[in-house]
This record gives C-alpha cells, sequence and structure tokens, in this order.
C-alpha cells in the first residue's frame, strides 16, 4: 500500500500523485489541509522519514515567518504545536511505501519508494523528464543518474 500525504495546489505534489497511479499504484491519498495532522501521525512520519519538525518546515507559501517560526532558537516542539494549528506549515508530499517514508522534493524522489515506474519516456507536469524511453531515471541536477 502506498498512502501520499497529498497538496492538490502543489505542482510537486501532483506531480508525485501522478506518477504513483501512472505506474499502477492506487494510492491512499490524505489531503492533509482538510483533514490536518495530529501529533503522533506528524512524529511517527517525521520519525519514519529522518525528519525533524524544523526540517519538514515549508518555509515559503506558508505562515511560517509571519509565526516566527524560521528565527534561530526556535524548538522543535513550538515548531510541531504550529504545524498541528496550521497543517500548511508541513512540507509536502509525504509518501509512505513498503520501501519506507519520505518528503519527495523533488518530485522524482518517489521512485525511490516504488517497486515499478511508469512506463518511460515519462515527464513531471513541465515537461521534464524523469524517466527516459529506456525506463531508466533521467539525469537531474539532484540526482546524476
Amino acid at each position: 500500500m502506498i498512502v501520499i500525504h497529498h497538496n492538490p495546489a502543489c505542482a510537486t505534489s501532483r506531480n508525485v500523485l501522478r506518477t504513483i497511479e501512472a505506474a499502477g499504484y492506487t494510492p491512499v491519498v490524505i489531503d492533509y489541509l482538510e483533514q490536518g495532522w495530529t501529533r503522533p501521525q506528524l512524529l511517527a512520519l517525521f520519525a519514519a522519514a529522518g525528519l525533524t519538525p524544523r526540517s519538514a518546515l515549508r518555509e515559503t507559501k506558508s505562515p511560517a515567518a509571519e509565526l516566527g517560526l524560521l528565527e534561530p532558537g526556535i524548538s522543535d516542539a513550538r515548531i510541531l504545536e504550529a504545524m498541528l494549528e496550521h497543517p500548511v506549515l508541513v512540507n509536502r508530499p509525504i509518501v509512505c511505501s513498503q520501501k519506507g517514508v519520505r518528503l519527495c522534493r523533488p518530485s522524482e524522489t518517489v521512485l525511490d519508494l516504488l517497486e515499478r515506474w511508469p512506463q518511460g519516456p515519462f515527464a513531471k507536469e513541465d515537461g521534464e523528464i524523469i524517466i527516459d524511453a529506456a525506463g531508466q531515471r533521467a539525469a537531474t541536477p539532484s540526482h546524476p543518474g
């Protein structure tokens, strides 16, 4: 089973969901902006993905700056509390599969969590090829191939 914590307004999140579905999976899609987070849920996701509240904090296009969360010395506990109050503060998408849990930024990171990939060539919304015609991961700045 694959679970994606998804924001349909986010291109990266849409690319990840599209990649999962094109690979033949029917993921459980959790719209975390609608459903919110629980403390145990976030702590478990962060632990499994090797994240901290600070490393999972969405710094842009979120109220992080207005809430003072970008200031030095702000504790992970304070960031976690803010994430529970403002779900948009959690960077996305977070994907869970049998191969692990990852914050899938950039979107091609999701390939590390899939047993099978979409048929190549396969591109993101913007046309960037992530799987070439031979079915191999395309070279990108974040993954040299």
